[in-house]
């Protein structure tokens, strides 16, 4: 299920982030990149929809997937 963002304060957007960045470990290249800026990359990212906060009722845990990967774990299950 999506979690539509209007529906969190800013600071619990802010610290979902932020776990979600820190839990990642992606290797950025060459250049370091600082905590705020991936944290801004990706409410970027979940502002312009091409991610998407999504709560798992199974799991009981909150994530955030890319936009396309999301339709398509949607569509692979409906075929189920």
């Amino acid at each position: 299920m999506i979690i539509p963002l209007d529906e969190l304060s800013e600071e619990l957007l802010n610290n979902i982030v932020e776990a979600h960045v820190l839990k990642e470990g992606t290797d950025y290249g060459e250049y370091d990149v600082s905590l705020e800026e991936k944290v801004a990359a990706v409410k970027h990212q979940l502002k312009s929809k091409t991610a998407v906060l999504v709560y798992s009722q199974l799991h009981e845990t909150v994530n955030i997937l890319p936009a396309d990967q999301f339709a398509s774990q949607q569509d692979n299950e409906s075929e189920c």
